[in-house]
């Protein structure tokens, strides 16, 4: 009798909905579901008449780190090794990978492959493209150069050694001195797309007021003059993408107003 009703209540246990759920998952082998992720990347190679276009490349996430570089890395030595761009550190320090993702700059090593939807993957905007997402940085490292980026001193230091600052002088380089000159400011910039030869753009300018405000520099006066133009500084209308833009969050339009409040 009492083996009787332990086998009702088994069978009784084993019949409900939950029950007959669980046992159809135990002896069901289902293949596990792969995290793809499409990503359109712009293509164009100068050789060849074909004009630009959006090729798409599926990646397996589970088979991928987690930023758009490791996709990119991916898909140039498993998929499609004719694809181009700039890498280097991996690390957010050499701005190598600047590009602009889903329509806003920023380096593919510090931004991780978004959840959802495709990724759309192009070079930086405004700029004359080499070869796919590699452009070309040469006014933009010229109009680097113009500032005359190094110290400059009228008089040698007294003692022939280093010349010396207080850590109060030392702080107010602080927001400009990390600059990696990765130009996802400048390329986010309206006023510098429309003057890209005329006006240096906030990087430039980044770099001058970090020389300007330097207790070591001499040229103070000299530097102000330099750019005090209509067009090399006052393009700048404040907008600000540049700071929305800065992959290391500088703040190039906060500098570009302390150079114009500098002026006389």
């Amino acid at each position: 009798m009492a083996t009787g009703l332990v086998r009702r209540a088994f069978s009784r246990a084993h019949s409900s909905p939950a029950s007959k759920f669980l046992l159809s998952r135990a002896h069901t082998s289902e293949p596990t579901t792969q995290s793809t992720h499409n990503f359109q990347i712009y293509r164009w190679n100068p050789d060849t008449p074909q004009k630009p276009e959006l090729k798409t490349y599926q990646i397996d996430l589970n088979d991928c780190g987690p930023m758009v570089l490791d996709a990119l890395i991916k898909i140039k030595s498993e998929v499609d090794p004719t694809l181009t761009f700039r890498r280097s550190c991996r690390e957010g320090i050499c701005g190598s990978c600047a590009m602009n993702i889903d329509g806003c700059n920023g380096l593919a090593c510090l931004t991780k492959i978004p959840s959802g939807g495709d990724t759309m993957i192009t070079p930086l905007p405004h700029m004359f493209v080499i070869k796919d997402l590699v452009v070309d940085m040469t006014n933009f490292y010229n109009q680097y150069k113009s500032i005359e980026p190094w110290l400059k001193r009228k008089s040698p230091s007294s003692d022939g050694k280093e010349v010396l600052q207080s850590k109060k002088d030392r702080a107010k380089l602080d927001g400009m001195y990390e600059c990696i000159l990765c130009s996802c400011c400048s390329t986010s910039c309206p006023s510098y797309w429309w003057n890209p030869e005329s006006y240096l753009g906030p990087a430039a300018l980044l770099h001058a007021n970090r020389w300007i405000m330097d207790s070591r520099d001499e040229y103070t006066k000299e530097r102000l003059d330099a750019v005090n133009d209509e067009f090399k500084l006052y393009r700048c209308h404040t907008i600000l993408n540049c700071a929305r833009a800065c992959p290391k969050g500088l703040n190039p339009g906060k500098q570009i107003q302390n150079i114009k409040s500098l002026q006389t």
